[in-house]
C-alpha cells in the first residue's frame, strides 16, 4: 500500500522546488524530524485548507473523525501533524494556535512574506495526544491576520494529520495516558488560550482512581510582552527616554496552582518571532521555537489524593497567553485513590525558585507511591543602555532543574539553560527613518522527560545571527546572516545533527547527520529575495514606523 503521506510529501517537495524556481523563499526552523516510524503503514487525512486573509476573530473550525484504515483508533504507533503555508506580499508575522477538543496541541507563528512569496512546512510529533485523536472532535486553527493598505499578505494554509499503524513486533502502540483533560477557556468558536493577568482559573474534576497527573503548559509573551526580556524595573524607567522600553521588569514565570496552592512553575524560553527587532536576520531560518513554541512540563501527581474526592478543584494559570492540559493515569481497579501531601515547601515569587512537594499516593489496587517533586530554577538579566540609549544590550540566562521521583525512580525531568544575548545599536535616526545594527546569540539547551510514557530528549541548539535594518517612511530594507548548530538525541536512541548557515536570504552551508537525517525537501540554496517593503520591525518599547508606499 502506498502511503498517502508519501504522496503528500512528494507534492510538497514538488511545490517547494517550483516555488524556489520562481524565487520564492523557503523558510524553516532548525529542528529534528519527528522520531516516528519511517516504513510503517501511514494514513494521512487533510484536516483543513484555508487562506487566512482578514481573519482576525474568525478562526477556521472543522470536524474530525479518526481514520478507520490505520488500525483501531487510539492504537497507533505514532501521530504527526503537518502545517504547510504559502504567502506573498507584505505582512506581519502572526501567532497561530491549534486546538482539538478544547485542548491546545500546537502553538506556532508565521514567517513574514516577501514580494515574490514564501513557503514553509513543519511536521510536529503529537504522539502524546493520541487519547484525544482517538475520538471525533473539533479542530480549531486561530490565525488572526489583518489585510489593509500596506499589509496585503494572506496565508494559504494546509493542515494534515498522519497516523502510523501499529505492528506488534516492530512498532507497538505508543504509550499513553488514560485521559487528557484541557486547562483552557473551553470555548468552541476560538482558540482556547487565556490572556492573563488576571489569573485564569478552571474547575476540574478527575476520576477518583487517578494515580498520576502530568501537566503540560503552553505560554507566550505577545503584544507589549513580546520583548519581555528588555522590560526594565519601574524604578529605572524614568531614567530612560520615552518609548525606550516597558516597565515591570524582565522576570517572567508561569505558575500552575491547585486550589490556590502553587503546584509548579516554569521559566520561559525567549522565542523571537520573525518580525522581532530585525526581520532580516530571521530569513530564511527562523529563530528557534518560532514555528513550534516550546512547552513546559510539571508533575502534579502529589495532588492525586486531592482530586480523588471526585469533587471539582480549581486549577489556575497566571501570566501571558496561556493554556495547558493534564495527562491523567488511572488505576485499573477503579477504586478511589487515597494518600496525602506529606511535605509542602514553596518559596515566594522570586528570580531564584526552590520548590519541593512530597506525597504518598495509594492506589485502589494497594500500590504505594512515594512522590517527590522538586524545582530549582534561576534567572539573571542585565541590561545596558549606552550612548544616550542608542545602544541597548541585554544579557539573560534562565536555567534550572526539575525532577520528580516515584518511589525513588526519576519520572519527570527537565534540565535547561536558555542564554540570550542581544546587541541593538542605532546607527542613524531622523524624522523619517531609523537605521540600526543587531546581533543575537541565542541558545536552547534542554534535557526533558515529560512523563514515563512520553519520549524524552536532549536538545542542544545555538543560533548566532546579525544584520542591519532600516525603517523608513519610503520603505523598509535590511539584510542578515544566521549560523545555527543543532543536536538531538532521544531516549529511544534516535539522533539528529544539523549545522546550517544563511546570508542575505541564501543558504550558504547545510550539513545533516544522525539516524533521523533525510534528504531535505528544501532547496539547498534558495534564491535571494527582495528585502524592500517588508513590514517595519517591532522593537522594544513599541517603537514602530509604518510603511508608506
Amino acid at each position: 500500500m502506498v502511503s498517502k503521506l508519501k504522496v503528500f510529501a512528494t507534492l510538497v517537495g514538488a511545490a517547494l522546488v517550483t516555488f524556489a524556481n520562481a524565487q520564492v523563499l523557503v523558510d524553516f526552523q532548525v529542528a529534528e524530524p519527528p522520531p516516528v516510524p519511517s516504513d510503517a503503514q501511514t494514513c494521512t487525512t487533510m484536516i483543513l485548507e484555508h487562506t487566512f486573509g482578514n481573519s482576525y476573530g474568525h478562526p477556521e473550525i472543522v470536524q474530525y473523525t479518526p481514520p478507520a484504515d490505520c488500525g483501531e483508533p487510539g492504537s497507533w504507533a505514532a501521530v504527526t501533524l503537518n502545517f504547510t503555508v504559502t504567502s506573498n506580499g507584505t505582512q506581519y508575522d502572526r501567532l497561530g494556535i491549534f486546538t482539538f477538543q478544547n485542548t491546545e496541541i500546537w502553538r506556532t507563528s508565521t514567517p513574514e512574506p516577501t514580494y515574490n512569496g514564501i513557503i514553509w512546512t513543519y511536521t510536529k510529533d503529537v504522539t502524546r495526544y493520541i487519547p484525544l485523536f482517538a475520538k471525533p472532535g473539533t479542530f480549531i486553527l486561530e490565525l488572526d491576520n489583518i489585510v489593509e493598505p500596506g499589509l496585503n499578505g494572506e496565508y494559504a494554509s494546509a493542515y494534515c494529520i498522519s497516523m502510523s499503524s501499529p505492528s506488534s513486533e516492530k512498532y507497538p502502540t505508543a504509550g499513553q495516558a488514560n485521559l487528557i483533560v484541557p486547562i483552557s477557556t473551553m470555548l468552541n468558536n476560538t482558540a482556547d488560550d487565556a490572556s492573563v493577568p488576571p489569573a485564569f482559573s478552571l474547575n476540574v474534576t478527575l476520576p477518583q482512581n487517578t494515580v498520576e497527573i502530568y501537566a503540560e503548559l503552553y505560554a507566550s509573551g505577545n503584544s507589549e510582552e513580546e520583548f519581555w526580556y528588555y522590560n526594565t524595573a519601574d524604578e529605572y524607567l524614568g531614567d530612560l527616554p520615552p518609548d525606550t522600553t516597558y516597565g515591570g521588569g524582565p522576570f517572567r514565570e508561569m505558575r500552575l496552582l491547585v486550589d490556590g496552592q502553587v503546584a509548579g512553575v516554569a521559566f520561559p524560553y525567549a522565542v523571537i518571532f520573525t518580525g522581532g527587532i530585525n526581520p532580516s536576520v530571521w530569513r530564511p531560518i527562523t529563530s528557534y521555537g518560532a514555528l513550534d513554541l516550546p512547552t513546559y512540563f510539571l508533575d502534579l501527581t502529589p495532588f492525586a489524593p486531592v482530586f480523588a474526592d471526585g469533587l471539582p478543584h480549581e486549577i489556575s494559570l497566571d501570566n501571558w497567553y496561556v493554556s495547558g492540559l493534564l495527562q491523567v493515569v488511572t488505576d485499573p481497579s477503579g477504586k478511589p485513590t487515597t494518600g496525602n501531601i506529606t511535605s509542602y515547601n514553596v518559596q515566594p515569587y522570586a528570580a531564584q525558585r526552590l520548590l519541593r512537594i512530597e506525597a504518598t499516593v495509594i492506589s485502589g489496587s494497594g500500590h504505594v507511591n512515594n512522590v517527590v517533586f522538586e524545582q530549582n530554577l534561576n534567572y539573571t538579566n542585565t541590561q545596558y543602555y549606552l550612548d544616550y540609549t542608542y545602544t541597548q544590550n541585554v544579557a539573560q540566562i534562565s536555567s534550572g532543574s526539575v525532577l520528580s521521583t516515584h518511589n525513588g525512580v526519576p519520572t519527570v525531568m527537565d534540565i535547561f539553560e536558555y542564554p540570550l544575548y542581544i546587541d541593538l545599536s542605532y546607527l542613524e535616526v531622523t524624522n523619517t527613518s531609523e537605521s540600526f545594527y543587531t546581533s543575537f546569540d541565542h541558545s536552547y539547551n534542554r534535557v526533558v522527560a515529560p512523563a514515563p510514557f512520553i519520549l524524552g530528549s536532549t536538545i542542544v541548539e545555538r543560533q548566532q545571527a546579525a544584520g542591519y535594518f532600516t525603517i523608513s517612511t519610503t520603505g523598509n530594507s535590511g539584510n542578515g546572516t544566521s549560523n545555527n548548530t543543532f543536536g538531538y538525541v532521544d531516549t529511544k536512541g534516535n539522533t539528529y545533527y544539523r549545522d546550517v548557515d544563511a546570508a542575505y536570504n541564501v543558504i550558504t552551508h547545510d550539513q545533516q547527520s544522525g539516524s533521523l537525517a533525510i534528504s531535505s525537501l528544501l532547496p539547498s540554496s534558495p534564491f535571494a529575495s527582495n528585502a524592500q517593503n517588508v513590514p517595519a520591525a517591532r522593537l522594544p518599547g513599541g517603537k514602530h514606523l509604518k510603511v508608506i508606499g
